[in-house]
């Protein structure tokens, strides 16, 4: 028995298990894959939560840092620009809203006009659409939050016509863009956005 008549096209010593072999191989990329899978939605929570922390942090230090700055003064036409700074925010879909300043949904119930809003100064809140809910805490010096409106001559001004006497920020779902703060005096030291 030579080497040269025996060759890999024709040995058939193994035909017939090469069905049950290829089945078996196909389940069990197929069990592997599922793994993958669970494993990669258990994980990805924690990274977008990460990331939302983050974008969080740069916010909070972004707002610190006009604190000590230059207030402009909203009963002074001809005052000059209060200390301002622009953030930058992409959070994911996930995230239904965040708060500045206020808890506009002390109940978690996702509607935000059905109970009153709860002042919380130096805290900044996000919700997520499945109803938790994640505070952040501000510290250094009392900051206080108050929505912007844009006046006639193109200034910004405190927004008197908003719900529960406008304590707060809230921007709602797509948390994402530049978002500008000022500093303003007004019977009081505020931080006032401008969108």
């Amino acid at each position: 028995m030579g080497r040269n008549d025996r060759g890999f096209w024709k040995d058939t010593r193994g035909i017939d298990t090469v069905p049950q072999k290829m089945v078996f191989y196909l389940i069990s990329a197929g069990v592997i894959l599922i793994l993958v899978t669970v494993s990669w939605n258990n994980v990805s929570p924690y990274l977008t939560g990460s990331q939302v922390e983050k974008e969080i942090n740069d916010l909070s230090v972004e707002l610190l840092s006009i604190q000590n700055g230059y207030p402009r003064d909203l009963k002074d036409v001809q005052s000059t620009e209060g200390s301002m700074c622009t953030a930058q925010l992409s959070l994911p879909d996930n995230v239904q809203y965040i708060s500045l300043g206020v808890d506009p949904d002390p109940d978690t119930d996702g509607d935000l006009s059905n109970s009153p809003w709860i002042v919380e100064n130096n805290t900044i809140i996000v919700q997520y659409y499945n109803g938790m809910k994640k505070r952040f805490l501000i510290s250094g010096e009392d900051i206080q939050f108050r929505k912007g409106i844009p006046g006639e001559k193109g200034e910004w001004n405190i927004d008197t016509g908003s719900l529960s006497e406008n304590k707060g920020i809230v921007i709602e779902n797509p948390v994402a863009g530049e978002f500008v703060f000022e500093l303003v005096l007004n019977d009081g030291k505020y931080t006032l956005s401008h969108f």
